[in-house]
């Protein structure tokens, strides 16, 4: 039954070609060990060559050296090559003001390209990893895509194992007489994913035990309509669009003509967020300006679409640069510290320096990609403990000095601002009693 799903699954997602050869990631745990014992069973039927890769990511003393050991192992018991890396992620979390989760998901993948350059990298999520990732993406905010889950195929990335439930892992093993290691920290509930698996989803299976089974199916579902909406994206692009510039696109479904100044506006290098989208699009359909990033403005006429730079309707230049862990800079005078810390790692947050400026924001909270950038016309933003959108203008006027305006931090996700230097943070991102990561932004002169 299991190997049949993992046939399917690569039938149906075109993952391998005959003469591939397949890196499985091995972390001997009880997935990536059925991973590799599925994919050497299926080798010959497939024409494929298997190997092993192992990450010792250094975090549990004598356990880790254990899982590699076992590794080893198991992959010359089963003739399979076998490659081990070790690295430090502790060292790159502190380096870099990453989590230790966040530290070792860069790390890893960082070794899996290397090692896997020309070749098939196989992982081994599996469908409860998946609903996981559904429940996560749902909690924290997305649209089709997020709640699509984990995409099957990603450039040389596979997932065979995307269709088999955990309970049928275990149960595989146990047929095989195979034996697996445990990490002792997919245990503790200190991490976001942890407290899914251990809380939220044993709820969601007194509903229906098969819940994951059914999510998987959901999942391949919004995987295809989203597919579809890509392809017809596509399609209005190439019958639309001439560079920055649409012509009869209002005649598209909304859907359509979202995802399409979405692209107009990420090509561009603009930030946007879903409320910018919905405006963007009222534009397309009834006319209208809107400005959107410095002296560029996204200009309809009801018939044609199109980002436009218009010099001299602004005198604020345009400042933005993603936003990364560690110093950030958009003004020579001033430097923005990001960090991502856990609550329980947390210093005492009142800067000793008092020309130091601190805020905290709940990480988990935040949606998408975030972008630091300066004030921009129309700014707006619901601060913390209000229950209305405040016009930042009005606000800067009332309590930022003239000469300190130029030089203001704002910080937006995929939903809008959510920092504002000297007036304060968004009231959706404010940390409260369920918060286990903030980010901790500080602002310095130098």
């Amino acid at each position: 039954m299991l190997t049949d799903k993992i046939r399917s699954l690569i039938s149906a997602e075109n993952m391998l070609s005959t003469g591939d050869c397949v890196v499985c990631g091995l972390s001997g745990g009880a997935d990536s060990v059925c991973l590799l014992l599925a994919m050497k069973g299926l080798a010959e039927e497939l024409g494929i060559t298997v190997e092993a890769l192992h990450v010792n990511h250094c975090l549990r003393g004598a356990e880790s050296q254990r899982d590699e050991d076992f590794c080893r192992e198991l992959c010359g018991r089963l003739a399979v090559p076998f490659t081990a890396v070790s690295c430090d992620v502790k060292g790159f979390a502190e380096q870099h003001s990453l989590s230790t989760e966040e530290a070792a998901r860069k790390l890893r993948y960082g070794i899996f390209a290397e090692y896997s350059q020309g070749k098939k990298l196989a992982t081994a999520h599996n469908a409860d990893d998946n609903l996981e990732t559904m429940i996560l993406n749902l909690v924290r905010g997305t649209a089709l895509k997020g709640l699509s889950g984990i995409p099957a195929v990603r450039g040389n990335i596979i997932r065979p194992l995307l269709t088999v439930t955990r309970r049928e892992i275990e149960s595989f093993l146990s047929e095989q007489g195979q034996s697996f290691v445990t990490d002792s920290t997919n245990l503790s509930d200190d991490y976001t994913r942890n407290k899914i698996r251990h809380r939220i989803v044993p709820l969601l299976c007194e509903l229906n035990p098969s819940t994951a089974v059914t999510a998987a199916r959901s999942a391949a579902a919004l995987r295809e309509e989203n597919a579809f909406i890509e392809s017809e994206t596509d399609r209005a692009e190439a019958e639309c669009r001439c560079s920055n510039t649409f012509t009869g696109l209002a005649r598209y479904p909304a859907v359509i003509r979202k995802r399409c100044a979405a692209r107009l506006l990420s090509e561009n290098a603009v930030p946007y967020s879903c409320d910018r989208l919905c405006a963007a699009d009222k534009l397309i359909v009834g006319g209208g300006k809107l400005n959107v990033s410095g002296d560029r403005y996204l200009v309809s006429d009801g018939r044609t679409f199109s980002l436009e730079t218009i010099p001299g309707r602004t005198e604020i230049p345009e400042l933005s640069a993603e936003l990364v862990p560690g110093a950030n800079s958009i003004f020579p005078e001033k430097e923005l510290i990001c960090e991502v810390l856990l609550c329980d790692n947390l210093k005492k947050t009142e800067p000793v320096n008092k020309m130091l400026t601190y805020y905290l924001l709940d990480y988990d909270k935040i949606i998408g990609r975030t972008v630091i950038r300066n004030r921009r016309n129309g700014d707006r933003i619901r601060l913390a403990g209000r229950d209305f959108t405040s016009s930042v203008k009005k606000l800067i006027n009332e309590k930022i000095p003239a000469k300190e305006r130029p030089l203001l931090h704002f910080i937006e996700d995929e939903c809008g601002t959510i920092l504002a230097e000297g007036l304060g943070i968004a009231d959706r991102v404010r940390p409260d009693g369920s918060t286990r990561r903030v980010m901790k932004i500080t602002i310095r002169n130098i």
